[in-house]
C-alpha cells in the first residue's frame, strides 16, 4: 500500500493500539500494581510497538486472525524466551517449580504465557482498535517508515527489558544457546506460516460490506441469537469464563506451589484442562464467526468479557495488599465504563445501519 492510499486517522489508531496494549496485558492484571504504575514505562515500548508491528505486517499481507494469533505466539516467545528468558530460567518468578520442565523449558509457564500473549497482548488490543476505528480495520495504519520505526522501537524495548527487568530479577542467568536458537527458529517458523503460508483473506468490497451490514442489522440490535450464533451478551459471558478459567487453571495462587493446587504429577490435569479450554474456545469462535451475523457488538462483548475475567483473576491472584485489590478493582470499573461507552457508539451505528 502506497502512502497516498493510507486512510485518514491511521496514526491516531496506531497510537491508541500502542497505548492500550500494555494496559491490557499488564496493568489490568495487576502487573504492576497501581502504586508502581511508573514501571509501565519499561513495558510500553516492546508491547505497544510489537502489537502495532504485528498488525501492520498482517494487514499488508491481508492476513486474518490466524496470522495475528501466530505472530502473537511469536511475540510471546521473543519476550519470554529471548528477552526475559523466563521460559528456561530455573529461578525467575519461581516458575520452574510449577510443573516438570520439558526440553529445558518451564512447561506450565510456557503454556500459560505464550497463549496469554497471543490473546491478551496482541489479539484483543487489535480487536478493540478495529472496533474503535471500524473504517480502518482492513487497512494498515502507517506508512512504510512508520512500520520501520515500530520495528526499531520494538527491538529497543526488548533491550530495555533485558537490561532492567531481567537483570534485576534474575541476575547472571543466560539461557543455553540451544534454547535461544530454538526460540529464534520457532519465531521464524511462525512468521513464515503467518505471513507466507496462510492464504490472504478475500479483499473487502462494497458488496461484502453491504452483506455484513445486512447481517448485523438482522442479528444483534435486539441481542437475538441467529442460527448457531448466540447473542452478544452470551458471547460476553463466554469470554469471562474462558478468560478466568484459563488463567485459574495454570497460574498458582492462594499459596499454591503448582497450578490448581495440585501436587507432583497431578499438575498434568489442570494443564490438560487449560488446553481443552483453549481448543474449545477456538472451535466455538471459529464456528460462531463463520455462521453469519457476527458483528462489532459480538467482538466488543467477547473482548470485554475476557478482560473482565482477566481482571477479576488479577484481583484474586495477583493483588497482594488490600490497597492493591481496591486499586485494581477501581481500574477494572474504569475499563468496564470505557467499554460501555464504546458499546453505545457501536450500537448506535448498528441501529442507524438497520434503519437504512
Amino acid at each position: 500500500m502506497n502512502a497516498p492510499d493510507l486512510p485518514k486517522g491511521g496514526r491516531r489508531a496506531a497510537l491508541l493500539l500502542a497505548v492500550i496494549t500494555p494496559v491490557i496485558a499488564e496493568l489490568t492484571l495487576g502487573n504492576p500494581p497501581l502504586s508502581q504504575i511508573w514501571l509501565m514505562l519499561l513495558w510500553i515500548p516492546i508491547y505497544g510497538a510489537g502489537t502495532v508491528l504485528i498488525r501492520e505486517l498482517v494487514r499488508r499481507r491481508r492476513g486474518g486472525w490466524p496470522s495475528i494469533l501466530l505472530l502473537g505466539l511469536a511475540y510471546g516467545i521473543v519476550e519470554e524466551g529471548l528477552v526475559l528468558q523466563a521460559l528456561s530460567s530455573p529461578t525467575m518468578y519461581g516458575v520452574a517449580g510449577w510443573a516438570p520442565r520439558f526440553l529445558g523449558l518451564n512447561s506450565a509457564y510456557a503454556e500459560l504465557n505464550l497463549p496469554y500473549h497471543a490473546v491478551f497482548s496482541v489479539a484483543l488490543p487489535i480487536l478493540l482498535a478495529d472496533v474503535a476505528f471500524p473504517s480502518l480495520r482492513d487497512r494498515p495504519y502507517l506508512k512504510r517508515t512508520g512500520v520501520v520505526v515500530a520495528g526499531v522501537v520494538f527491538v529497543l524495548g526488548g533491550l530495555l527489558l533485558r537490561v532492567t527487568v531481567a537483570t534485576s530479577i534474575d541476575p547472571g542467568y543466560q539461557a543455553p544457546v540451544a534454547v535461544l536458537a530454538g526460540c529464534v527458529a520457532a519465531v521464524a517458523l511462525l512468521a513464515v506460516v503467518a505471513l507466507r503460508v496462510l492464504p490472504p483473506t478475500a479483499p473487502v468490497t462494497s458488496a461484502s460490506r453491504a452483506a455484513e451490514a445486512s447481517a448485523a442489522s438482522r442479528a444483534t440490535v435486539d441481542d437475538t441469537p441467529v442460527g448457531a450464533l448466540p447473542g452478544p451478551r452470551v458471547v460476553g459471558v463466554f469470554g469471562v469464563l474462558a478468560g478466568f478459567g484459563y488463567l485459574a487453571l495454570l497460574f498458582p495462587f492462594g499459596g499454591a506451589g503448582q497450578p490448581a493446587f495440585t501436587h507432583g504429577g497431578w499438575v498434568a490435569a489442570p494443564m490438560l484442562g487449560a488446553a481443552v479450554v483453549a481448543v474449545l474456545a477456538g472451535w466455538l469462535l471459529r464456528r460462531w464467526t463463520a455462521s453469519g451475523g457476527w458483528t462489532d457488538r459480538h467482538s466488543l462483548y467477547l473482548a470485554g468479557g475476557a478482560l473482565v475475567g482477566h481482571t477479576v483473576f488479577g484481583v484474586v491472584a495477583n493483588a497482594v495488599t488490600l490497597a492493591d485489590k481496591l486499586g485494581l478493582s477501581a481500574l477494572g470499573l474504569v475499563m468496564v465504563g470505557l467499554l460501555a461507552l464504546l458499546g453505545r457508539r457501536v450500537r448506535r451505528t448498528q441501529e442507524a445501519t438497520s434503519e437504512r
